[in-house]
């Protein structure tokens, strides 16, 4: 009897323990997991990164339980792809939702990234059972900021941002047609001939040490002859800068004008910046100066790039390194280097760019669409440099959204520019 009533009371015991235990399971918060995530109306969920994010959209993740705030502030990073910069946030948490809003709106065009780590926590203490990173993309085009002048061709020839803008009369046989895709608005259409917008006092857009020229152009070949140069712009030839695109589309080059002091030798001069796409540079048989040149040889060379299709070029230039670089369609074709130069040449003492001309040969005036204004006489007789001859280099195609910054663009900001701006 004693033996059976012993028994009875294991088994209350036990029956009890396995009751608190169960208890115990059941009232264990579940680790923390994220449940939807949304930019405005956008998935940030999908399969892949998502696109067209508003400028303004705010960010809501939702988790399974509710998150700590105080965790949250630091477990949630927002950063830019192009430059790697952090961006200002306010993070509001409300249960199990937190609200990430910027302080200021997205750049247009340009991918984000949203890294949340294992350091969040529930309100119950339990971490986040996967730590993820999501990234999106906003809509529009992505536009660096601080350009002193910028021309986008929408019905008219207007600086939009500066006070660069022409005179009716510095606008000869301009017509405006649609760009490269539908967001990107309208471009200038140059008829090869005597097409030409004049812009006065240039000498402003380019007395600077550090410089950067983005454009987008697509370059027709001439009806008379296909295998004519195209001179897109000019500001006094290269008594400042020109962007020439060569015959037969073989190259391109930004002859640009530049200062030095050479122990007390002030002076100006000129380098062409040619590229051909041969692949050569200081290191492999090529120019001393240029530490770096695209090889184009066995992909169709330049005319690939530029020849009948939009392509989007930029040039920089740095006064503190002294570094030219040009790139085209977000990449980089080539970087020259004036501390390469030999010893002694001036250009080993450039600090900058500066405007060189002086009339009769060149006016103070940028063109888009020849080598330099009509007012300016240099070349004047040549078959391909003077203006009112028929035959001369004068630009036939398209150019739309040129900028111009008195700064220089990162390698990720001219990817950005492109990858957010192409057709």
């Amino acid at each position: 009897m004693k033996t059976m009533k012993w028994m009875l009371s294991l088994l209350v015991i036990a029956g009890g323990l396995a009751a608190g235990l169960n208890a115990c399971k059941s009232d264990e918060s579940p680790a923390l997991a994220l449940i939807s995530i949304t930019a405005g109306s956008v998935d940030l969920n999908g399969a892949t990164s998502a696109v067209g994010v508003p400028v303004n959209a705010t960010i809501v993740a939702t988790f399974n339980v509710a998150v700590d705030q105080a965790t949250a502030n630091t477990a949630l990073t927002l950063k830019r792809s192009f430059d790697d910069a952090t961006v200002p946030v306010s993070i509001t948490v409300n249960g199990a939702e937190v609200t990430i809003d910027p302080t200021d709106d997205y750049y247009g065009g340009a991918l984000y990234l949203l890294n949340v780590d294992a350091s969040l926590k529930s309100t119950d203490g339990k971490t986040l059972l996967n730590s993820f990173e999501r990234s999106f993309t906003t809509i529009g085009s992505f536009e660096v900021p601080g350009a002193i002048a910028k021309w986008t061709f929408e019905d008219n020839a207007n600086d939009v941002i500066g006070t660069k803008d022409p005179t009716a009369n510095q606008i000869v046989d301009i017509t405006y047609v649609a760009g490269r895709k539908t967001e990107a608005g309208k471009a200038a259409s140059f008829n090869g001939t005597t097409s030409i917008i004049e812009i006065s006092n240039g000498d402003q857009l380019m007395n600077t040490n550090n410089f950067t020229l983005s454009f987008w152009v697509k370059a027709i070949p001439h009806t008379d002859n296909a295998d004519k140069g195209h001179f897109v712009m000019g500001l006094g030839a290269f008594f400042g800068f020109q962007f020439e695109i060569y015959g037969g589309f073989g190259g391109w080059k930004l002859a640009t004008r530049y200062n030095y002091n050479n122990a007390g030798t002030i002076g100006t001069t000129t380098e062409d910046n040619g590229f051909n796409g041969d692949g050569k540079g200081a290191s492999n048989g090529g120019w001393q100066g240029f530490a770096f040149t695209k090889d184009l040889t066995t992909s169709g060379g330049p005319a690939s790039i530029i020849k009948d299709k939009w392509a989007h070029i930029v040039y920089t230039y740095n006064g503190a390194t002294k570094q030219g670089i040009y790139y085209a369609n977000g990449e980089k074709m080539r970087e020259m280097d004036f501390d390469l130069w030999p010893d002694g040449d001036n250009k080993r003492f450039i600090t900058g760019l500066k405007y060189g001309g002086s009339e009769p040969d060149v006016k103070n005036e940028l063109a888009f669409g020849f080598v330099q204004s009509r007012a300016g006489t240099l070349w004047d007789n040549e078959p391909w440099g003077g203006y009112d001859l028929p035959g001369s280099n004068h630009f036939k195609g398209l150019l739309d959204d040129v900028f111009i910054y008195h700064k220089v663009l990162t390698p990720g900001e001219v990817t950005t520019m492109y990858n957010s701006g192409k057709p």
